[in-house]
């Protein structure tokens, strides 16, 4: 896994470029990819499709997963990664508007490995992107032996 790799997947265009902004500020050499929708982020996590050829490392170091996606729901992605050895223990992150329970049960059972609602103020959902950038890509020690096949 390459430490400075980060993989975001949101659909919301604003939502985008507003994480985008806080996580370069925050952590200015990491490599930001993203996907728009959930078959997009399978495609690119697995290098099929529109990203059979792509270059960089296998996996990024964390994924940030919105639940509502077009095509593929945030929760069908991350269920599908945790049925697959190579991404049963790519660290996934919920970042989502969604303040719903079942939402956040349901992540965790699926095997979230942190659930976070945006916040709806700019300067705190700015705040709170760079910190999670910060702890998942400075902080955090993954487990050894979950090295991407």
């Amino acid at each position: 896994m390459n430490p400075g790799n980060l993989l975001l997947v949101e659909d919301n265009p604003e939502d985008e470029m507003l994480a985008l902004r806080a996580l370069k500020k925050a952590l200015p050499s990491t490599r930001i990819d993203v996907a728009r929708d959930g078959q997009q982020a399978l495609d690119y996590l697995f290098k099929t499709d529109a990203y059979a050829n792509r270059e960089g490392p296998d996996l990024p170091a964390v994924v940030l997963l919105d639940i509502s996606l077009p095509r593929l729901s945030g929760l069908e992605v991350l269920e599908r990664l945790r049925a697959d050895p190579r991404t049963a223990c790519l660290p996934v992150v919920m970042l989502t508007s969604s303040d719903e329970p079942r939402d956040r049960a349901r992540s965790y059972a699926l095997g979230c490995n942190s659930f976070v609602q945006k916040p709806v103020e700019f300067a705190a959902h700015a705040d709170t992107l760079a910190r999670l950038g910060t702890y998942w890509l400075a902080i955090n020690e993954p487990p050894s032996g979950c090295a991407p096949v």
